[in-house]
């Protein structure tokens, strides 16, 4: 049955002339669930549906129920009614925009957990559903203040905030950061995609790391431009390769971004050599992005270095957020600063005044809390600490994998990801997905491929390891089980 099922699904998308993003598309339209990877399996023979699956496909595509399951010979399929429903297709603007973090593969572990199967999550640095706990001062200003936070506020955000962060970027050496240099955001994420909507020009180049966090390539990519990927150096602890990254700059590209701490390597990194990036971007006239959210998750004693306290004379803006080190992920607030020689990107600020301004402000209520969690009692230091548990956590993963035959994997010094390497040799691993798709398969882990991160060389993966020890323990014998037999 299954080669059966498997054809006749593709007769009757191509007699419908219907491309499996469209069937993807018409599903959700309809108000059912359906995932590329799991259309995939079903469209390979891998995998058949439910009968009520099947049923919902035949509806879709206007066959006979009984002959898509290959139950009855019905001769062929009717053909599509003249008065279908017109449907909907995403905008083409999305071709080349992934985000792989919450992609496929998430679909398809959530259908498994509908299914009633225990799925272990390794995928997204999301700190709440662990167990890391917002500190109760910060609840209890936010409570305090709700009814205080029900209007707009300015658009840049509340004048508490704004002070609060001036301040901190004054403790981070960023020169010359006034109240109307800081705007809030949901999050960092709004704040990217609003920064590149505002500066980037249709074949405007923005060098962006390999691997990074996907959301810039794509938020480059929405905006019109080309996310133009220096590499990091797996050798060099995933230190940007300043030589590649000086031999992709070309006479289209306006600006460099660099992720520090790095997500998803865990890199941090040194003074000397952000001092080289900044004289690149110096020799070059490019603006420096720099995005630090995880800047006070730093582990072994490390100093985080802010760029843009090195770059006095360059045009600068710095990303941050208490997501992560205030375990408020969901509360979405973030901000960036604009610093540096502020007169060569007048034109720049006025367009994200603007879309500051469209957007009206970002969530009131989550500013409300900047000041206490800045100037407050950072409890985020003792989860960094040798005794902390972010800490611990670490090293224990990276011992595990550093035990594992094939796996190989640099210590991450801040943040809570690690990215490991898996032995081509070994395992031959030429599809980082569906490397990812037969290990939620086989063993119900989920986690997300290097090719996730833009990071082109297969074999890659990265592990969050937030869960507590127990859990990552489980996860990593599934692991370890599972690369003692697979070969793709």
């Amino acid at each position: 049955m299954n080669n059966t099922f498997c054809e006749r699904l593709r007769e009757a998308m191509e007699r419908n002339d219907l491309k499996q993003v469209d069937l993807i598309q018409m599903a959700a339209n309809h108000g059912g669930k359906l995932g590329k990877s799991q259309l995939s399996q079903y469209l390979s023979g891998k995998t058949i549906p439910r009968s009520d699956m099947i049923a919902f496909l035949a509806q879709l595509l206007s066959v006979e129920e009984e002959w898509l399951a290959g139950i009855e010979p019905v001769a062929a399929p009717r053909k599509q009614k003249e008065n279908v429903m017109r449907t909907f297709n995403k905008s083409t603007k999305l071709d080349h925009v992934s985000y792989d973090v919450r992609g496929p593969a998430l679909d398809e572990a959530n259908r498994m957990e509908e299914d009633g199967i225990h799925i272990l999550k390794l995928n997204i640095g999301n700190p709440a559903p662990f167990g890391f706990r917002t500190p109760d001062e910060v609840v209890q200003d936010m409570a305090s203040q709700l009814r205080d936070t029900e209007g707009y506020s300015d658009s840049r955000g509340l004048f508490s905030a704004r002070k609060a962060i001036m301040q901190y970027d004054q403790i981070k050496g960023i020169p010359n950061v006034t109240m109307n240099d800081i705007y809030t955001g949901n999050g960092v994420s709004d704040l990217i995609n609003m920064v590149m909507q505002a500066m980037v020009e249709t074949g405007d180049e923005i060098m962006v790391p390999s691997p990074d966090y996907p959301l810039w390539t794509a938020c480059v990519t929405l905006a019109g431009g080309k996310a133009v990927h220096y590499l990091c150096d797996e050798q060099a602890d995933w230190l940007p390769d300043l030589d590649d990254m000086r031999a992709k700059i070309t006479s289209n590209t306006k600006a460099l971004v660099i992720i520090n701490p790095n997500n998803p390597t865990g890199a941090l990194y040194p003074r000397e050599v952000l001092e080289e990036i900044v004289q690149i971007a110096r020799e070059h006239q490019l603006i420096i992005l720099s995005d630090e959210i995880y800047d006070r998750l730093v582990m072994d004693d490390e100093e985080h270095v802010s760029i843009a306290s090195l770059a006095p004379d360059l045009f600068c803006i710095t990303f941050n957020g208490l997501s992560k080190s205030h375990m408020i992920a969901g509360w979405r607030i973030g901000w960036i600063s604009i610093s540096g020689r502020k007169r060569l990107g007048r034109g720049l600020i006025e367009g994200i005044n603007m879309m500051s301004n469209m957007r009206l402000c970002s969530n009131v209520p989550a500013q409300s809390v900047v000041q206490t969690a800045l100037g407050g009692y950072q409890s985020v230091k003792t989860y960094v600490v040798p005794t902390g548990r972010v800490c611990k956590q670490r090293d224990f993963v990276y011992e595990r994998l550093c035990q594992m035959d094939g796996v190989s994997v640099v210590k991450p010094k801040a943040a809570f990801y690690i990215f490991p390497r898996l032995d081509p040799k070994k395992f031959n691993i030429t599809d980082d997905e569906q490397f990812q798709l037969d290990l939620l398969q086989d063993q119900r882990v989920l986690i997300v491929p290097g090719k996730g991160f833009n990071w082109e060389t297969p074999g890659y993966f990265r592990i969050v390891y937030l869960p507590r020890r127990a859990v990552l323990g489980e996860a990593l014998d599934k692991l370890e089980e599972f690369l003692s037999y697979y070969r793709q």
